[in-house]
């Protein structure tokens, strides 16, 4: 690559050399795992290009395609997965300037990729309108980093994941040689070609997403005596087709201690079930909740605002911000990720909750998969080495637990996503260099690679 002659062409945009900034740009929330932080701590660009719109985008792209420069894209670095981290230099395509909301109208949004999530929901608010799916992250995280990189969240109870149909109307992708005629607009099954894709298929420049009606919803918090009644508690209010619901999650006694915020309400020892229902449905939460054990130490709506300005919104709690809640604490505590698969949910959660005890407490994310009820895990590890690291995983899998694993920088060894011959296509047709965040694609890289063993980019091993 011809990093001089990059400089050279981008001369008069904004463009970042110092090399602090840009070490900074090269990170994303990898240290999440501890794998991922020893594998990736080196991993920096040479230069990172900030577009202010979508002529600027594509000049950029233009000159890194001439120069054979490799480019990552970067949205807001809000992903744990290294994702968004260069591995083979070259350039970060920071698109947080491209952040305009253009358009709201009944039941969609149409942004540019950098507009943050909590933004585009405050202009929706106007016309009685919200967001389906946001990741906890929801006040950083970035629409195009979102749909290239999650896979679900808040809201998932509801609408399922970002792969489910629907879920995403349009992306508008810009392909690697950065020409106008490379635009192009994927609706329906074609979406997947660049959702939860990391950006190896294309640069999303514009995307279409689903709105739903907003409500001012009912953060509510209830305790129970044993893990056991909370899970059943969660998987009875995820069954509850009539409730409107935001978020079910499950965590153990050994998770609440993180919750500083709101030990005031939280009792010791107890498994807590949190709640995110429409101000309408929060009454049958509360006898849901009764029946199955618990009882309700925390509703948002029974609260002054004076105190709710201090306290985390219950999403704050949930899937990966219980992690970092647990880290601040803790920095040696890492997570997995696990679904627990119908049937015996509870049963399976019990089990390797006896299997592993302290060594990983148990939390849980209600979701619909599939249309059906399901369950995410995302236990927080006590992490001691790689080793035992596997042996959990390799436990969860002999117990019919399939592991979604977050200590892999990889598309197909995550799990969320396997890179099949439609998408591999579509890839050297836009990308034939394979300069789109090079690293990330093992089908690219290695057709042939035997999956029984972790894969390492050739730039990290030596």
């Amino acid at each position: 690559m011809d990093i001089a002659a990059l400089k050279t062409d981008l001369a008069g945009l904004q463009i970042e050399v110092n090399p602090r900034i840009v070490q900074q740009k090269s990170r994303d929330f990898y240290w999440y795992s501890p794998v991922l932080k020893r594998q990736l701590d080196s991993v920096v660009a040479d230069v990172v290009a900030t577009p202010r719109n979508l002529d600027e985008l594509l000049y950029i792209l233009g000159s890194c395609w001439r120069n054979d420069v490799p480019v990552t894209v970067r949205g807001a670095g809000t992903g744990n997965y290294g994702q968004a981290m260069p591995l083979a230099g070259g350039l970060v395509l920071d698109l947080s300037g491209m952040a305009r909301i253009l358009s709201i109208e009944p039941g969609r949004v149409i942004a540019e990729p950098g507009a943050i999530l909590a933004d585009i929901d405050a202009a929706a608010r106007a016309s009685g309108q919200e967001l389906r799916l946001s990741p906890s992250t929801y006040h950083t995280a970035s629409i195009g980093g979102f749909v290239a990189g999650g896979s679900g969240g808040v809201g998932s109870i509801r609408w399922g994941g970002l792969r489910d149909a629907g879920n995403i109307i349009r992306l508008r992708l810009a392909a690697m040689d950065g020409t106008v005629g490379s635009l192009i607009d994927l609706t329906g099954p074609d979406i997947a070609k660049a959702s939860h894709a990391y950006g190896t298929t294309g640069i999303i420049t514009e995307v279409e997403m689903p709105l739903a009606p907003a409500y001012d919803w009912v953060d509510m918090i209830m305790s129970f005596p044993t893990l056991e009644g909370a899970i059943r508690c969660g998987e009875a209010l995820a069954a509850a087709d009539g409730l409107l619901l935001k978020n079910v999650a499950v965590m153990d006694a050994s998770v609440t201690p993180y919750f500083k915020r709101h030990a005031g309400y939280l009792t010791a020892g107890e498994a807590v079930v949190v709640v995110m229902a429409a101000p309408f449905a929060a009454g049958d939460v509360v006898h849901l909740g009764r029946h199955a054990g618990g009882r309700v130490v925390f509703r948002s709506d029974a609260e002054a605002p004076e105190t709710l300005k201090k306290l985390p919104a219950a999403f704050e709690l949930c899937w990966n911000h219980t992690t970092l809640r647990a880290l601040r604490v803790d920095p040696s505590i890492t997570y997995l990720q696990v679904l627990y698969p119908q049937p015996d949910i509870c049963g399976k959660v019990l089990k390797i909750a006896e299997l592993l005890g302290e060594e990983a407490p148990t939390h849980l994310e209600f979701v619909r998969f599939d249309g059906a009820v399901g369950c995410f895990g995302l236990p927080l590890l006590r992490y001691t080495s790689e080793e035992r690291l596997d042996e959990i995983v390799a436990l969860h899998e002999a117990h019919g637990c399939p592991i979604f694993n977050p200590h892999r920088y990889t598309l197909e060894e995550g799990g969320m996503k396997q890179t099949d011959a439609t998408q591999l296509a579509f890839k050297k047709r836009a990308d034939p260099k394979g300069l789109l965040n090079p690293g990330k694609m093992i089908a690219w890289d290695q057709p042939d690679f035997d999956y029984g063993k972790p894969y390492l980019f050739p730039s990290l091993s030596v």
